[in-house]
């Protein structure tokens, strides 16, 4: 079974729990920086880089209540895809006001 990521990739599912295949925080980040300075067409993350701090804020508000109602409700699996987007709505956000992990990490 495969899942569309908010960037338009799609990936299989982590059902096997390989960890070969797992994308960490940092690797995202990286590919989010590459795709705002080489611009991709037809990018969602360049979308909504365009479209500014405001609309990747709200985005990151909907996301979050997302993540909040799958855990209510809903299962384990779909808890861990709603997390999923909103950390790369984060670095979006992240990218948009050019922070790094680092400026993140100093504060945990």
């Amino acid at each position: 079974m495969s899942a569309t990521r908010p960037d338009g990739t799609s990936e299989a599912s982590a059902e096997t729990g390989s960890l070969d295949r797992v994308k960490t925080f940092d690797d995202l980040f990286q590919e989010l920086t590459e795709k705002a300075r080489t611009r991709p067409e037809g990018s969602g993350t360049v979308a909504e880089l365009d479209a500014g701090v405001h609309q990747i804020g709200k985005k990151i508000v909907e996301e979050a209540a997302e993540v909040w109602m799958a855990a209510e409700y809903e299962g384990d699996e779909r808890t861990s895809e709603e997390i999923s987007q909103l950390v790369y709505h984060l670095q979006v956000l992240m990218v948009a006001k050019g922070l790094s992990p680092a400026d993140i990490w100093r504060h945990l």
